[in-house]
């Protein structure tokens, strides 16, 4: 494989397992434990799939599986998840603020999570926290 079809593969796992990662912070926040067949169902991918994502998320040390099934996030595991799920809301509540509908919103912004530099994402929430400042509702 080429240099840049390799770095692609890397892009593309990274960003499944964010957001694997993250169904993973938003099921334990609504149901407590969570297990594979959940992610599978939350995320509209087959068990088989999920099961891969798990075993690698697991072997790069982000979550890990008990004996009855459930997934745990390990410290690490949980940073990334929380980083991933406030930039979802954050950028979510900001569209709607824009006046995009919340679905077209919710599908935007989990694309946009991926993609944007922290140096983007701060100056983004310092500028949206000093317009509110400034123009309260």
């Amino acid at each position: 494989q080429s240099r840049g079809t390799q770095e692609l593969m890397i892009l593309v796992v990274h960003e499944f397992g964010e957001d694997y990662l993250e169904a993973i912070l938003v099921l334990r926040q609504q149901k407590g434990n969570v297990r594979s067949i959940d992610v599978a169902q939350h995320l509209g991918f087959s068990k088989p799939s999920v099961s891969r994502a798990v075993s690698i998320l697991k072997s790069n040390g982000y979550l890990n599986m008990e004996k009855d099934g459930r997934l745990e996030l390990t410290p690490q595991g949980e940073s990334e998840a929380q980083r991933v799920y406030e930039r979802h809301r954050f950028l979510s509540e900001w569209l709607v603020m824009l006046g995009v509908s919340p679905e077209v919103a919710a599908a935007d912004a989990c694309r946009i999570e991926h993609d944007i530099s922290a140096e983007t994402f701060e100056c983004l929430k310092r500028h949206v926290r000093q317009y509110t400042q400034d123009n309260p509702s």
